[in-house]
């Protein structure tokens, strides 16, 4: 039998598109419009996050909060010092 790794630097649509990212997905599709960033950031952000050592199939380690959630809020910066964005 063998064993899946994690698949570093993978979003989760790209890591378990049936599981937890369906969950997320419709966490970020039931914010407040008021809350959220346009997509060109919300794409631009998660370029960054794919880029970096801390993302672990789609959780970021330094925070644990999971990159496109967190991405998706408007207010919310990247857990890095200096933040990557």
């Amino acid at each position: 039998m063998s064993v899946q790794k994690p698949c570093l630097r993978c979003l989760l649509d790209e890591a378990d598109p049936d599981g937890i990212y369906r969950t997320v997905k419709e966490r970020i599709d039931s914010l407040d419009e008021s809350i959220k960033t346009d997509s060109e950031t919300y794409l631009a952000r998660l370029e960054i996050c794919k880029c970096c050592d801390s993302l672990i199939s789609g959780t970021c380690v330094l925070c644990g909060c999971f990159a496109q959630l967190r991405a998706a809020k408007a207010k919310m910066h990247c857990p890095d010092i200096p933040a990557r964005w």
